[in-house]
Parts: structure tokens; sequence; C-alpha cells
């Protein structure tokens, strides 16, 4: 176990201020154009996948007792990515909106690779925060979620996700042999439905309307629709849209990774809508130390399901004995669930594994497969 001391050592700490070296890389791009643009998008995908082949496995863990004021350098670094994002996003718009040298095809590049930043980094550090006790570091995360218009997502996540993974009341959880084509347009429709009504009847069991001012909705629209007007005012229809090229691609790249990480793995029910508790067995692992650094520990998933509240330097690893394995981190994982028939080539069998190991006594998967189990009980 790594001791509270060598975690607070600024060697540990610096890896996961990788993300911030994105930033002049993006701006080097935006200079140059052309097909320079693909640079960062290159970056987070194919070199993170070369760096987790030399660097390997991070196997270790972190005292979990380990004070906050220990952590004061990875707790900054979450804080510190909203003022960055949301100057990168929005000079980039008053650049490529006042430029020549960009053409159209240059500018959608561009933008591709700031929703893969604001998706891949920014929407991973608001869960982050979303998380917290401190209301500064949750209306953080807010900000980072109206940037990409998926604001909703903090309610899905904590009121719908967390309570219900593995079970038919969780969008989120991709069902086994169910293509990323299908799991997409499904939980985008679901996740923003199961969202409002979470918060409508956490608002009802309080005797309050929908429309009450408690709603976060209210603050979520209001948000957003200010990210909208001052892409807008920044740089026109133009800066709108290379706004909303950003977004979409940012809420592609975090419902890729949440196909990924669940993808098959049920919780057992125990009858008239019972189900087992959540154990790290309900998520994949994965401990590839590279993209861990890059993603502030994401992939130690089965951890951060076990322990929703564990702050992502102390998260931990769980070995084969109680978690299922990824065979690859998230850069290689999210590139193959875009190809239904190798995702299921390489996780089908994996899915199946799982099963025999941890409920042998199950011999119908039919109603799992389909979701067809009774929906838990509130």
């Amino acid at each position: 176990m790594t001791t509270s001391q060598t975690v607070s050592r600024w060697q540990s700490v610096l890896p996961f201020w990788v993300s911030f070296l994105l930033i002049p890389l993006f701006w080097f791009t935006a200079s140059a154009g052309g097909w320079w643009v693909l640079l960062v998008p290159f970056s987070t995908w194919w070199v993170f996948a070369l760096l987790d082949r030399l660097t390997g496995l991070q196997l270790d863990n972190a005292d979990p007792d380990t004070p906050e004021t220990v952590l004061r350098w990875y707790i900054l670094l979450t804080k510190a990515w909203v003022p960055v994002q949301f100057l990168t996003l929005y000079g980039l718009i008053w650049y490529a909106t006042h430029t020549d040298h960009l053409s159209t095809l240059s500018k959608f590049g561009l933008f591709f690779g700031m929703g893969v930043i604001s998706g891949t980094i920014g929407i991973n550090y608001s869960h982050e925060l979303m998380h917290q006790k401190e209301r500064f570091e949750r209306w953080l995360g807010d900000i980072l979620l109206a940037m990409v218009l998926y604001s909703h997502f903090r309610s899905e996540h904590l009121l719908v996700h967390h309570r219900y993974v593995g079970t038919p009341r969780d969008p989120v959880t991709a069902r086994y042999n169910e293509g990323f084509h299908r799991f997409y347009p499904r939980v985008l429709k679901q996740c923003l439905l199961s969202a409002f009504q979470a918060e409508r009847d956490k608002l009802a069991r309080k005797d309050l309307a929908w429309t009450d001012l408690s709603n976060p909705f209210w603050r979520y629209w209001l948000l957003q629709g200010a990210m909208l007007l001052l892409a807008f005012a920044i740089g026109g229809w133009s800066g709108l849209a290379l706004f909303l090229v950003q977004a979409g691609v940012a809420i592609w790249q975090l419902e890729l990774v949440n196909y990924v990480e669940h993808y098959g793995l049920t919780r057992k029910h125990l009858g008239e809508g019972k189900y087992e508790h959540v154990q790290p067995r309900h998520s994949w692992n994965a401990s590839q130390k590279a993209s861990n650094w890059l993603l502030i520990n994401l992939q130690r998933h089965s951890d951060h399901h076990y322990k929703p509240n564990r702050r992502f330097p102390l998260l931990q690893h769980h070995s084969e004995d109680t978690a299922p394995q990824l065979p690859y981190g998230y850069p290689v994982m999210t590139i193959a669930a875009m190809i239904p028939p190798l995702w299921r080539r390489v996780m089908n069998p994996r899915v199946r594994a799982w099963r025999r190991q941890y409920y042998p006594e199950v011999t119908d998967w039919q109603p799992y497969n389909k979701s067809l189990n009774p929906v838990p009980r509130a």
C-alpha cells in the first residue's frame, strides 16, 4: 500500500496534470491549420494507447484513509481545469471565426478535437467534482457540463446510475450483445427522461412541483443558455455551430466510456424487484498507468461504484478475484466499441466468463440480456 506521505509527493501528483499539456498543443494545431488539427485526438487516443503499452499497469493502492489535506494538489487539478477549458473553448471560437487560414474542414477538425478534450477530460473532471460535498466543486462540475450541453448528466449519474447500476432501471448499463450504435440513441433519450423524472420525484417527496426553483434543471437550462449565447456573441452563427460540434463530440465520448464501463455486467435479481448490493464486480476495472493519468483513475471504475465518494487519487485497484478486468485501457476499448463485430469478439467471451465465475447458479440469462427483469423498487 502506498503511504499518505508518498501520495503527497510532487512526483506522485505531477503525472495527473498531463492533461494541461494538451492546451498549448491545441493552440499550435489551430495556428498551423490543415491536417495538424487532428493531432489532439490522435494524442489522446493513439499516443496514450502506446504509452499504456510502455508504462504497464499500476497495481499499487494508495492508503484510502489519506486525509484531504494531503490531496490539495490533486483537488486543485480538477478545479483549475474549469477556467482553462472555458478560456480555451471560447478563445478557439474567437480565433477560428476571425482568421482566414482555416478552411471549413479544418475548423470542423479543430472543434472535433476540442470535443474530444471537453468530453474525455472536461466531463470526466466534472464527474469527479459532482461527487464532492463542497458546493463550490459541484458548481464547477455544472459549469463543465454546461459547456457541452449535458447538464442533466449530474442528476442522472447521482440519482439514477449509482443507485440502479446493473438493473433495468439504469439506461447506462449496456446490455450484453448491444452494439454501441443501438446503445447510443437509446441512452440519449432515456438518460434525459430518467434524470428529469428523478429530480421531479425528489421534489414530489417534499410536496413540491417540478417547477419549483430548487429543481436543478432551471440551473442547467440557464447555464447552457448562457454558454450558447456567449458562443454566438463571440463568433456569430459560425461560432455557435463550432460550439455545437464540440458539444456533440464530447457527449459521444462520454457515452462511449459509459458503454465500456458496465457492458454486460448485471446485478443478480433476488426476486420481487430486489437486487443484490453493488459490488466491485459490477464494473469493468482497468489499471493501465498512462491512461489513468489522463483520466484521473476513472478506469478504476469498480472501486468508484463501490465507494462513490472516494477522491480519484485514492481509488483502489481490484484484482481479478473481485472485479472483471478490461484487456486494454479506455483509449483502445472506446475505439473497439465503435466496431461492433470486434467489440463482441473481444468482450462477449469475457462477459460469459464473468457469469461463470460469479453466478454459476444462474441458468437463464435471457431476462438479463434483454433487460426483462422487474424494475427495482424505489
